[in-house]
């Protein structure tokens, strides 16, 4: 496991990004300790995603139900990989479906952060490098969050925040894409 920026700055390249949004479900909301700000963080990202054209890729675990409304409504056209692992990885339509998009820089957001996110993290292969945005990701219990930071950072991932990843996408003010991304920001 690399995770390691490829590009020469090391800072992030929008034409090199995924933003994956992990496990979002309706059944697991309601018991997830900081639930409503990850569900604001992980909606700011989709939206900046569009705005950026980078891809989005939604996981569901069976069984959980679907992806809560607030997320739903800004993902419509985006058909949901259901899976029954706890890593991503651990499906092969997730691996080749990235794999499609030729990105190397994964954009990790959703719940739980100390399982499936933890495990999507650390079971990515090399080539790609891991941002775990720290605000867009949630677990039941608080300690459970903080050592799933700990231990994804200690493996490689780059821990980050949502503003953090916002504007270091956008890179410089003064452009459309600025403009447009500026109510997200504020």
């Amino acid at each position: 496991m690399n995770h390691t920026n490829q590009s020469a700055s090391p800072l992030l390249n929008k034409n090199d990004c995924i933003l994956i949004v992990i496990d979002m479900q309706k059944r697991l909301i309601p018991i997830i300790s900081q639930a409503d700000k990850a569900i604001e963080n992980v909606i700011r990202l989709v939206k900046l995603a569009k705005i950026l054209q980078l891809p989005i890729v939604v996981t569901e675990q069976q069984n959980l139900g679907e992806t809560v409304d607030e997320i739903k409504s800004e993902i419509k056209e985006i058909q949901p990989i259901s899976k029954i692992t706890f890593s991503s990885f651990g499906l092969e339509e997730f691996s080749s479906h990235i794999g499609q998009f030729n990105r190397k820089t994964l954009i990790l957001t959703g719940i739980e952060s100390h399982i499936c996110v933890t495990q999507t993290a650390l079971d990515a292969p090399a080539e790609y490098s891991i941002q775990v945005v720290s605000d867009a990701v949630a677990s039941r219990a608080p300690h459970n969050w903080k050592i799933a930071l700990d231990r994804m950072q200690r493996g490689g991932a780059t821990i980050t925040s949502t503003e953090m990843l916002m504007y270091e996408l956008l890179r410089k003010a003064g452009t459309d894409e600025f403009r447009a991304a500026l109510p997200l920001v504020k």
